[in-house]
Protein backbone atom coordinates (compact mmCIF):
# COMPACT_ATOMS: atom_id res chain seq x y z
CA UNK A 1 0.00 0.00 0.00
CA UNK A 2 1.11 3.66 -1.03
CA UNK A 3 2.77 5.37 2.17
CA UNK A 4 1.96 9.12 3.08
CA UNK A 5 5.41 11.08 3.66
CA UNK A 6 3.17 14.21 4.97
CA UNK A 7 -0.42 15.01 6.15
CA UNK A 8 -2.19 18.28 5.85
CA UNK A 9 -2.34 19.54 9.06
CA UNK A 10 -3.06 23.16 9.08
CA UNK A 11 -7.09 24.88 8.39
CA UNK A 12 -6.61 26.40 5.42
CA UNK A 13 -4.44 23.11 3.75
CA UNK A 14 -7.25 20.75 5.16
CA UNK A 15 -10.12 23.31 3.59
CA UNK A 16 -8.58 23.75 0.43
CA UNK A 17 -8.50 19.35 0.55
CA UNK A 18 -12.32 19.67 0.67
CA UNK A 19 -13.02 22.48 -1.77
CA UNK A 20 -11.12 20.32 -4.18
CA UNK A 21 -12.92 17.46 -3.86
CA UNK A 22 -16.19 19.35 -3.72
CA UNK A 23 -15.45 20.14 -7.47
CA UNK A 24 -14.56 16.81 -8.47
CA UNK A 25 -18.05 15.93 -6.89
CA UNK A 26 -19.70 18.98 -8.54
CA UNK A 27 -18.00 17.69 -11.71
CA UNK A 28 -19.45 14.11 -11.27
CA UNK A 29 -22.84 15.52 -11.02
CA UNK A 30 -22.32 17.68 -14.16
CA UNK A 31 -21.01 14.57 -16.10
CA UNK A 32 -24.35 12.49 -14.80
CA UNK A 33 -26.85 14.63 -15.77
CA UNK A 34 -25.12 14.91 -19.01
CA UNK A 35 -25.50 11.20 -19.46
CA UNK A 36 -29.46 11.47 -18.07
CA UNK A 37 -30.20 13.78 -20.75
CA UNK A 38 -29.17 11.54 -22.94
CA UNK A 39 -30.54 8.41 -21.78
CA UNK A 40 -33.53 9.73 -18.83
CA UNK A 41 -33.75 5.43 -17.11
CA UNK A 42 -30.43 6.11 -16.32
CA UNK A 43 -29.62 5.26 -12.62
CA UNK A 44 -27.56 6.60 -9.55
CA UNK A 45 -24.83 3.73 -9.52
CA UNK A 46 -21.91 5.38 -11.33
CA UNK A 47 -22.89 8.76 -9.96
CA UNK A 48 -22.68 6.89 -6.23
CA UNK A 49 -19.34 4.88 -7.56
CA UNK A 50 -17.37 8.12 -8.64
CA UNK A 51 -18.61 10.26 -5.89
CA UNK A 52 -17.63 7.67 -3.15
CA UNK A 53 -14.17 6.85 -4.80
CA UNK A 54 -13.62 10.80 -4.85
CA UNK A 55 -14.48 11.35 -1.29
CA UNK A 56 -12.64 8.53 0.27
CA UNK A 57 -9.33 9.38 -1.60
CA UNK A 58 -9.18 12.63 -0.09
CA UNK A 59 -10.88 11.64 3.60
CA UNK A 60 -7.80 8.50 3.71
CA UNK A 61 -5.31 11.68 2.67
CA UNK A 62 -6.66 13.74 5.35
CA UNK A 63 -7.48 11.07 8.25
CA UNK A 64 -8.99 12.16 11.32
CA UNK A 65 -12.48 13.52 12.27
CA UNK A 66 -13.98 13.40 8.82
CA UNK A 67 -12.58 9.57 8.05
CA UNK A 68 -13.67 8.47 11.21
CA UNK A 69 -16.95 9.87 10.74
CA UNK A 70 -16.97 8.11 7.15
CA UNK A 71 -16.33 5.01 8.96
CA UNK A 72 -19.36 4.91 11.28
CA UNK A 73 -21.71 5.54 8.33
CA UNK A 74 -20.58 2.81 6.63
CA UNK A 75 -21.51 0.82 9.66
CA UNK A 76 -25.11 1.35 9.18
CA UNK A 77 -26.55 -0.11 6.42
CA UNK A 78 -29.55 2.36 5.81
CA UNK A 79 -27.41 5.55 6.12
CA UNK A 80 -25.25 5.30 2.54
CA UNK A 81 -25.59 3.23 -0.98
CA UNK A 82 -23.37 0.66 -1.18
CA UNK A 83 -21.03 2.22 -2.80
CA UNK A 84 -20.46 4.55 0.26
CA UNK A 85 -20.38 1.65 2.22
CA UNK A 86 -18.12 -0.50 0.34
CA UNK A 87 -15.76 2.32 -0.22
CA UNK A 88 -16.08 4.15 3.85
CA UNK A 89 -15.58 0.40 5.10
CA UNK A 90 -12.09 0.98 4.00
CA UNK A 91 -11.08 3.15 6.67
CA UNK A 92 -11.88 0.46 9.48
CA UNK A 93 -8.13 -1.29 7.43
CA UNK A 94 -6.74 0.34 5.05
CA UNK A 95 -6.16 3.47 4.73
CA UNK A 96 -3.29 4.44 3.42
CA UNK A 97 -0.31 4.44 6.27
CA UNK A 98 2.23 7.49 7.17
CA UNK A 99 5.64 6.61 6.35
CA UNK A 100 8.53 5.80 8.59
CA UNK A 101 10.45 9.00 8.71
CA UNK A 102 6.84 10.77 10.08
CA UNK A 103 6.58 7.65 12.83
CA UNK A 104 10.38 8.31 14.33
CA UNK A 105 8.90 12.42 13.98
CA UNK A 106 6.15 11.51 16.32
CA UNK A 107 7.98 9.59 18.82
CA UNK A 108 10.75 11.75 19.17
CA UNK A 109 8.46 14.52 19.89
CA UNK A 110 6.27 12.29 22.75
CA UNK A 111 8.59 9.84 23.77
CA UNK A 112 12.11 11.91 22.89
CA UNK A 113 13.71 8.80 21.24
CA UNK A 114 13.01 6.93 18.18
CA UNK A 115 11.57 3.30 17.82
CA UNK A 116 14.78 1.63 17.50
CA UNK A 117 16.19 2.80 20.96
CA UNK A 118 12.71 2.11 22.71
CA UNK A 119 11.99 -1.45 21.62
CA UNK A 120 14.28 -4.70 20.51
CA UNK A 121 12.41 -4.21 17.03
CA UNK A 122 9.82 -2.51 15.22
CA UNK A 123 8.33 -2.66 12.21
CA UNK A 124 8.94 0.41 9.78
CA UNK A 125 5.97 -0.61 7.48
CA UNK A 126 2.06 -0.23 9.59
CA UNK A 127 0.03 -3.98 10.03
CA UNK A 128 -2.99 -1.58 10.00
CA UNK A 129 -3.78 1.92 9.43
CA UNK A 130 -7.27 3.26 10.20
CA UNK A 131 -9.25 6.78 10.44
CA UNK A 132 -7.33 8.14 13.51
CA UNK A 133 -3.98 6.31 13.92
CA UNK A 134 -1.71 3.33 12.75
CA UNK A 135 -0.42 0.16 13.99
CA UNK A 136 2.97 -1.15 13.83
CA UNK A 137 4.47 -4.69 15.37
CA UNK A 138 7.09 -4.46 18.07
CA UNK A 139 9.08 -6.73 20.23
CA UNK A 140 10.53 -5.75 24.02
CA UNK A 141 12.16 -8.59 26.41
CA UNK A 142 10.22 -11.03 24.31
CA UNK A 143 7.46 -9.76 24.04
CA UNK A 144 5.25 -9.17 21.48
CA UNK A 145 3.99 -5.81 21.29
CA UNK A 146 1.31 -3.32 19.35
CA UNK A 147 2.13 0.00 18.79
CA UNK A 148 -0.22 2.77 17.55
CA UNK A 149 0.83 6.02 16.49
CA UNK A 150 -2.10 9.03 15.78
CA UNK A 151 -1.75 10.69 12.75
CA UNK A 152 -0.39 14.30 13.33
CA UNK A 153 -2.73 16.95 13.46
CA UNK A 154 -6.08 15.18 14.27
CA UNK A 155 -6.62 16.42 17.25
CA UNK A 156 -6.18 19.56 16.53
CA UNK A 157 -7.98 19.80 13.52
CA UNK A 158 -11.56 17.70 15.06
CA UNK A 159 -13.78 20.76 15.54
CA UNK A 160 -12.34 22.03 12.15
CA UNK A 161 -13.01 19.19 9.64
CA UNK A 162 -16.37 18.81 11.01
CA UNK A 163 -17.57 21.81 9.95
CA UNK A 164 -16.03 20.63 6.57
CA UNK A 165 -17.71 17.92 6.19
CA UNK A 166 -20.77 19.01 7.10
CA UNK A 167 -21.84 19.60 3.59
CA UNK A 168 -21.26 16.29 2.22
CA UNK A 169 -23.31 14.56 5.07
CA UNK A 170 -26.03 16.45 4.70
CA UNK A 171 -26.17 15.99 1.08
CA UNK A 172 -24.90 12.13 0.94
CA UNK A 173 -27.17 11.16 3.93
CA UNK A 174 -30.40 13.58 3.14
CA UNK A 175 -30.15 14.30 6.73
CA UNK A 176 -32.34 16.95 8.47
CA UNK A 177 -29.50 19.93 9.48
CA UNK A 178 -31.51 20.28 13.12
CA UNK A 179 -30.57 16.42 13.79
CA UNK A 180 -27.33 17.30 12.58
CA UNK A 181 -26.39 20.63 14.55
CA UNK A 182 -28.32 18.60 17.97
CA UNK A 183 -25.96 15.95 17.19
CA UNK A 184 -22.52 17.27 16.25
CA UNK A 185 -21.81 18.42 19.71
CA UNK A 186 -21.73 14.77 20.94
CA UNK A 187 -19.39 13.78 18.23
CA UNK A 188 -17.39 16.16 18.15
CA UNK A 189 -16.75 15.21 22.11
CA UNK A 190 -16.22 11.64 21.39
CA UNK A 191 -14.04 12.62 18.63
CA UNK A 192 -11.87 14.63 20.88
CA UNK A 193 -11.79 11.92 23.54
CA UNK A 194 -10.56 9.81 20.67
CA UNK A 195 -7.53 11.78 20.20
CA UNK A 196 -6.13 11.57 24.17
CA UNK A 197 -4.20 8.69 24.26
CA UNK A 198 -3.41 9.13 27.68
CA UNK A 199 -7.27 8.81 28.53
CA UNK A 200 -7.62 5.63 26.35
CA UNK A 201 -5.06 4.23 28.25
CA UNK A 202 -6.61 5.24 31.61
CA UNK A 203 -9.91 3.41 30.32
CA UNK A 204 -8.25 0.42 28.44
CA UNK A 205 -7.19 -0.41 31.76
CA UNK A 206 -10.16 0.17 34.12
CA UNK A 207 -12.29 -1.48 31.66
CA UNK A 208 -10.44 -4.17 30.42
CA UNK A 209 -9.68 -4.67 34.46
CA UNK A 210 -13.52 -4.85 35.74
CA UNK A 211 -14.65 -7.08 32.72
CA UNK A 212 -11.80 -9.34 33.19
CA UNK A 213 -14.22 -12.26 34.78
CA UNK A 214 -16.22 -11.99 32.32
CA UNK A 215 -15.58 -15.79 30.15
CA UNK A 216 -13.91 -16.52 27.28
CA UNK A 217 -12.45 -12.54 26.81
CA UNK A 218 -8.97 -11.39 26.74
CA UNK A 219 -7.52 -7.99 26.85
CA UNK A 220 -3.78 -6.77 25.83
CA UNK A 221 -1.53 -5.36 28.66
CA UNK A 222 -1.27 -1.93 28.07
CA UNK A 223 2.10 -0.13 28.97
CA UNK A 224 1.26 3.63 30.18
CA UNK A 225 5.58 3.96 30.82
CA UNK A 226 5.81 2.98 26.67
CA UNK A 227 2.85 5.69 25.95
CA UNK A 228 1.87 9.30 25.41
CA UNK A 229 -0.29 11.54 24.14
CA UNK A 230 -0.36 10.42 20.57
CA UNK A 231 1.29 7.09 21.22
CA UNK A 232 -0.07 3.65 22.83
CA UNK A 233 1.91 0.49 23.77
CA UNK A 234 0.35 -2.56 24.58
CA UNK A 235 0.63 -6.66 24.56
CA UNK A 236 0.05 -8.12 20.52
CA UNK A 237 -2.99 -9.98 20.41
CA UNK A 238 -2.96 -13.48 17.93
CA UNK A 239 -5.91 -14.11 16.13
CA UNK A 240 -8.00 -13.72 13.56
CA UNK A 241 -10.46 -10.56 12.38
CA UNK A 242 -14.13 -11.47 11.88
CA UNK A 243 -13.82 -11.40 8.48
CA UNK A 244 -10.81 -13.84 8.69
CA UNK A 245 -12.72 -16.38 11.38
CA UNK A 246 -16.09 -16.62 9.58
CA UNK A 247 -14.06 -17.44 6.24
CA UNK A 248 -12.29 -20.17 8.08
CA UNK A 249 -15.87 -21.82 8.38
CA UNK A 250 -16.08 -22.27 12.09
CA UNK A 251 -18.53 -24.63 13.96
CA UNK A 252 -21.85 -23.31 14.87
CA UNK A 253 -20.55 -23.76 18.61
CA UNK A 254 -17.21 -21.93 17.90
CA UNK A 255 -19.71 -18.98 17.01
CA UNK A 256 -22.11 -19.30 19.84
CA UNK A 257 -19.11 -18.67 21.53
CA UNK A 258 -17.52 -15.65 20.30
CA UNK A 259 -21.00 -14.60 20.00
CA UNK A 260 -21.79 -15.06 23.88
CA UNK A 261 -18.86 -12.92 24.32
CA UNK A 262 -19.34 -10.22 23.36
CA UNK A 263 -22.83 -10.05 23.67
CA UNK A 264 -21.76 -10.99 27.70
CA UNK A 265 -19.20 -7.82 27.34
CA UNK A 266 -21.28 -5.19 26.35
CA UNK A 267 -24.00 -6.75 28.70
CA UNK A 268 -21.89 -5.90 31.47
CA UNK A 269 -20.38 -2.34 30.56
CA UNK A 270 -23.92 -0.94 30.10
CA UNK A 271 -25.75 -2.07 33.03
CA UNK A 272 -23.14 -2.51 35.31
CA UNK A 273 -20.54 -0.27 34.31
CA UNK A 274 -22.45 2.46 32.94
CA UNK A 275 -20.10 3.20 30.24
CA UNK A 276 -19.12 1.12 27.08
CA UNK A 277 -16.26 0.18 24.25
CA UNK A 278 -18.90 2.36 21.47
CA UNK A 279 -16.92 1.75 18.60
CA UNK A 280 -18.52 -2.08 17.76
CA UNK A 281 -16.71 -2.17 14.09
CA UNK A 282 -15.04 -5.66 13.12
CA UNK A 283 -11.64 -4.28 13.13
CA UNK A 284 -11.79 -4.14 17.22
CA UNK A 285 -12.20 -7.85 17.71
CA UNK A 286 -9.78 -10.73 17.64
CA UNK A 287 -10.87 -14.23 18.25
CA UNK A 288 -7.70 -16.50 18.98
CA UNK A 289 -7.31 -20.10 17.94
CA UNK A 290 -9.42 -21.34 20.92
CA UNK A 291 -12.24 -19.01 20.09
CA UNK A 292 -12.19 -16.67 22.78
CA UNK A 293 -12.69 -12.65 22.16
CA UNK A 294 -9.70 -10.38 22.05
CA UNK A 295 -11.06 -6.43 22.64
CA UNK A 296 -8.61 -4.05 21.83
CA UNK A 297 -9.23 -0.14 21.25
CA UNK A 298 -10.87 1.78 24.02
CA UNK A 299 -10.85 5.20 21.91
CA UNK A 300 -14.45 5.41 21.40
CA UNK A 301 -15.56 4.96 25.72
CA UNK A 302 -19.79 6.57 26.26
CA UNK A 303 -20.16 7.48 29.64
CA UNK A 304 -24.15 6.46 30.03
CA UNK A 305 -25.95 9.39 32.27
CA UNK A 306 -28.93 7.94 34.74
CA UNK A 307 -31.04 10.89 32.92
CA UNK A 308 -30.66 8.73 29.73
CA UNK A 309 -30.42 4.85 31.34
CA UNK A 310 -33.53 4.80 33.28
CA UNK A 311 -35.80 5.94 30.43
CA UNK A 312 -34.30 4.54 27.31
CA UNK A 313 -33.93 0.48 28.45
CA UNK A 314 -37.58 0.85 30.28
CA UNK A 315 -38.52 1.10 26.86
CA UNK A 316 -37.06 -2.44 26.43
CA UNK A 317 -38.84 -4.29 28.52
CA UNK A 318 -42.08 -5.85 26.63
CA UNK A 319 -44.60 -4.86 28.58
CA UNK A 320 -43.61 -0.86 28.43
CA UNK A 321 -45.15 -0.96 25.18
CA UNK A 322 -48.21 -1.56 26.20
CA UNK A 323 -48.05 1.14 28.75
CA UNK A 324 -49.31 4.04 26.20
CA UNK A 325 -49.49 7.17 28.95
CA UNK A 326 -45.84 6.16 30.78
CA UNK A 327 -44.98 5.55 26.82
CA UNK A 328 -45.73 8.81 25.73
CA UNK A 329 -44.15 10.72 28.80
CA UNK A 330 -41.09 8.66 28.34
CA UNK A 331 -40.80 9.26 24.38
CA UNK A 332 -40.70 13.09 25.69
CA UNK A 333 -38.07 12.64 28.32
CA UNK A 334 -35.65 11.26 25.38
CA UNK A 335 -36.90 13.80 22.78
CA UNK A 336 -38.51 11.41 20.16
CA UNK A 337 -41.82 13.83 20.65
CA UNK A 338 -42.66 17.30 22.43
CA UNK A 339 -44.75 18.42 24.70
CA UNK A 340 -45.74 21.25 22.15
CA UNK A 341 -46.31 18.41 19.06
CA UNK A 342 -49.14 18.57 17.44
CA UNK A 343 -51.56 15.21 18.48
CA UNK A 344 -50.37 14.21 14.77
CA UNK A 345 -46.81 14.99 15.33
CA UNK A 346 -46.97 12.71 18.30
CA UNK A 347 -48.52 9.75 17.15
CA UNK A 348 -46.37 9.41 13.91
CA UNK A 349 -43.04 9.78 15.61
CA UNK A 350 -44.29 7.59 18.43
CA UNK A 351 -45.16 5.20 16.41
CA UNK A 352 -42.69 5.06 14.52
CA UNK A 353 -40.11 4.54 17.91
CA UNK A 354 -42.49 2.33 19.04
CA UNK A 355 -41.76 0.09 16.38
CA UNK A 356 -38.02 0.38 16.29
CA UNK A 357 -38.16 -0.29 19.65
CA UNK A 358 -40.03 -3.55 19.95
CA UNK A 359 -37.70 -4.77 16.87
CA UNK A 360 -34.60 -3.27 18.94
CA UNK A 361 -36.00 -5.25 22.38
CA UNK A 362 -36.63 -8.90 20.82
CA UNK A 363 -33.50 -10.18 21.97
CA UNK A 364 -34.14 -9.13 25.17
CA UNK A 365 -37.47 -10.73 25.78
CA UNK A 366 -36.83 -14.44 25.48
CA UNK A 367 -33.82 -16.56 26.85
CA UNK A 368 -31.90 -16.94 23.62
CA UNK A 369 -32.18 -14.98 20.82
CA UNK A 370 -30.74 -16.31 17.42
CA UNK A 371 -28.83 -13.12 15.49
CA UNK A 372 -28.14 -15.80 12.44
CA UNK A 373 -32.40 -14.87 11.65
CA UNK A 374 -31.60 -12.54 8.36
CA UNK A 375 -35.55 -12.08 8.15
CA UNK A 376 -35.22 -10.18 11.80
CA UNK A 377 -32.61 -7.83 10.37
CA UNK A 378 -34.33 -7.58 7.12
CA UNK A 379 -37.54 -6.04 9.00
CA UNK A 380 -34.59 -3.27 11.13
CA UNK A 381 -33.43 -2.52 7.43
CA UNK A 382 -36.73 -1.95 6.05
CA UNK A 383 -38.00 0.42 8.80
CA UNK A 384 -34.33 2.11 8.97
CA UNK A 385 -35.06 3.04 5.09
CA UNK A 386 -38.81 4.31 6.62
CA UNK A 387 -36.74 6.34 8.82
CA UNK A 388 -34.40 7.76 6.67
CA UNK A 389 -36.86 8.50 3.54
CA UNK A 390 -39.56 9.98 5.95
CA UNK A 391 -40.65 13.53 5.25
CA UNK A 392 -41.79 14.40 8.52
CA UNK A 393 -38.19 13.17 10.32
CA UNK A 394 -36.25 15.05 7.23
CA UNK A 395 -38.83 18.38 7.69
CA UNK A 396 -39.53 18.36 11.27
CA UNK A 397 -37.64 22.12 12.99
CA UNK A 398 -37.09 19.42 16.44
CA UNK A 399 -34.24 17.28 16.68
CA UNK A 400 -35.65 13.28 17.41
CA UNK A 401 -33.75 11.78 19.93
CA UNK A 402 -32.08 12.55 22.66
CA UNK A 403 -28.16 13.53 22.23
CA UNK A 404 -27.03 10.42 24.38
CA UNK A 405 -29.00 7.92 22.25
CA UNK A 406 -26.39 8.46 19.64
CA UNK A 407 -23.83 6.33 20.51
CA UNK A 408 -25.53 3.90 22.08
CA UNK A 409 -27.71 2.79 19.29
CA UNK A 410 -24.75 3.16 17.32
CA UNK A 411 -23.14 0.56 19.67
CA UNK A 412 -26.38 -1.62 19.94
CA UNK A 413 -27.02 -1.84 15.81
CA UNK A 414 -23.23 -2.47 15.31
CA UNK A 415 -23.56 -5.31 18.18
CA UNK A 416 -26.17 -6.75 16.28
CA UNK A 417 -24.84 -6.84 13.11
CA UNK A 418 -21.71 -7.85 14.06
CA UNK A 419 -23.57 -10.78 16.13
CA UNK A 420 -25.73 -11.10 12.47
CA UNK A 421 -22.28 -11.93 10.51
CA UNK A 422 -21.38 -14.65 13.13
CA UNK A 423 -24.78 -16.25 13.08
CA UNK A 424 -24.29 -16.68 16.46
CA UNK A 425 -27.10 -17.57 19.23
CA UNK A 426 -26.89 -15.78 22.08
CA UNK A 427 -28.26 -16.39 25.70
CA UNK A 428 -29.75 -13.03 25.98
CA UNK A 429 -32.03 -13.14 29.20
CA UNK A 430 -29.04 -13.46 32.24
CA UNK A 431 -29.68 -12.53 35.56
CA UNK A 432 -28.28 -8.36 35.22
CA UNK A 433 -30.87 -7.92 32.65
CA UNK A 434 -34.17 -8.72 34.66
CA UNK A 435 -34.58 -5.22 35.18
CA UNK A 436 -34.72 -4.77 31.30
CA UNK A 437 -36.50 -8.26 30.40
CA UNK A 438 -40.10 -9.48 30.89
Amino acid sequence: MKEQSKIPTGKVQRAAKFVKTGAKVGGNYVKHYAKKAVNPSLGKEELHADNARDIYNSLSELKGSALKVAQMMSMDKNMLPAAYQDQFSMAQYSAPPLSYPLVVKTFQQYLKQSPSEIYDSFTKNAVNAASIGQVHQATLNGKKLAVKIQYPGVASSVKSDLKLVRPFAVRMMNLNEKDLDHYMEEVETRLMEETDYNLEVQRSVEISSACDHIEHLRFPKYYPELSSDRIITMDWLDGKVLKEFIKSNPSQEARNKVGQAMWDFYDYQIHTLRQVHADPHPGNFIIGNDNTLGIIDFGCVKVIPDEFYNPYFKLLRKEMLSANNELEETFIQLRFIYEDDTREDKDYFSGVVKELMVLLGKPFHQEEFDFGDDAYFQRIFELGEVISKSKKFRESEKARGARDGLYINRTYFGLYSILNELKAKVVTNKPELKAVAV
